[in-house]
């Protein structure tokens, strides 16, 4: 799952380097850029949920398990970041690019409740990450010392519920003040805010509690869910997800159900997906060399890769053939990259996690 988002996000920016198009293609990239990330949530909810479940049930929740818990999800993501972000700012200075509230990146507020600047676009789902590493095992720490639960997995999963119908009310709250609801308009103030998506990771968050609950109902079903997922996916993109877009009485869909339908049916590959244990046929190292590199790449291929590429190169000149051309030397310098990144930077940092830890 986590190769074929990478290879989705970094397929969909390939379309910066052509003149824009509305043909079909086209818009099956920008539709492939957008359910990378959305993927990503799902996945890093159901990752960090097994573990937390697993914590809170088996001992006596502290703020010292939560503190372990953010401590090694800040090795694999804070370095990685902070090191890019530094490098974005070298790229602005050298564009003559000027950055505002440079500070709230620092501390992932870029998109906290207000719209996504044009700066580090990529961040966008980091600062939703990072919140919800953060928010979650807190809310849950301080609710359980408050209600003092005798039945820890009911508990877990009537808060993780609770959560997800705070998200829906203040999506609605948004659409009821929003006066023009437009796509552009949802792209901004809705699908890049920290406030109104959280709830993509805890989408991933209830399926770690089906999958360690409900292990055999999970195992026995795998199938059909896989199935369904298939199906709604297909329904939300191209029956009221296109509904949603164009008809001005249906932005309300697009607003409130619109992408908590999308993080359910990614949460229904997860059953099917999570009983792939292995693989022997030859896409396997490409896809787990693909996995190992994706948030390196996620980091580097647009903001810094292309855009400097695109800043000392004349692509708005160029012949079709020169612009994939182009588009092949960034890939491969994307890839290249990003692997030295992980080699040199990011496993070297994960190697002391896990030294850390012992």
């Amino acid at each position: 799952m986590r190769a074929v988002a990478i290879l989705m996000v970094l397929s969909s920016h390939c379309l910066w380097i052509y003149p824009e198009s509305n043909s079909f293609f086209a818009q099956l990239l920008k539709l492939f850029g957008f359910l990378g990330v959305e993927i990503f949530f799902v996945l890093s909810g159901f990752l960090i949920g097994k573990i937390l479940l697993q914590s809170f049930l088996k001992h006596d929740f502290s703020f010292s398990h939560i503190m372990k818990f953010l401590k090694r999800r800040w090795f694999r993501t804070l370095p990685n970041y902070f090191l890019i972000l530094l490098a974005n700012i070298i790229i602005a200075g050298i564009i003559g690019y000027k950055i505002e509230s440079l500070w709230k990146y620092f501390f992932f507020l870029q998109n906290f409740s207000g719209p996504m600047p044009a700066f580090f676009p990529e961040s966008w789902s980091l600062s939703v990450e990072e919140w919800a590493y953060m928010l979650l095992p807190l809310l849950l720490l301080s609710a359980a010392y408050i209600a003092k639960p005798k039945n820890k997995s009911l508990f877990f999963i009537i808060l993780l519920c609770l959560l997800l119908i705070l998200s829906l009310i203040a999506k609605i709250y948004l659409y009821a003040n929003t006066a023009v609801v437009n796509l552009n308009d949802w792209n901004v103030s809705l699908k890049a805010v920290v406030v109104y998506r959280l709830d993509a990771i805890l989408y991933g968050v209830l399926s770690s509690w089906i999958y360690c609950q409900y292990y055999d109902f999970w195992k026995k079903n795998k199938a059909v869910f896989l199935l369904i997922g298939i199906i709604g996916l297909l329904f939300i993109f191209f029956g009221f997800g296109k509904m949603a877009v164009t008809d001005e009485s249906q932005n309300m869909i697009l607003y409130t159900i619109y992408l908590p339908a999308v993080s359910a049916c990614i949460a229904l590959f997860l059953p099917f997906l999570s009983r792939w244990k292995s693989e022997n046929s030859i896409v396997k190292k490409p896809i787990i060399f693909i996995s190992l590199i994706s948030y390196s790449i996620y980091l580097l291929h647009y903001s810094v890769i292309l855009q400097l590429m695109k800043n000392f190169f004349p692509v708005n000149d160029f012949s079709e053939i020169q612009l994939h051309i182009f588009t092949i030397i960034y890939l491969l310098l994307t890839i290249i990259f990003s692997f030295g990144l992980y080699v040199f930077y990011e496993k070297p940092i994960m190697d002391l996690r896990e030294k850390s830890k012992k």
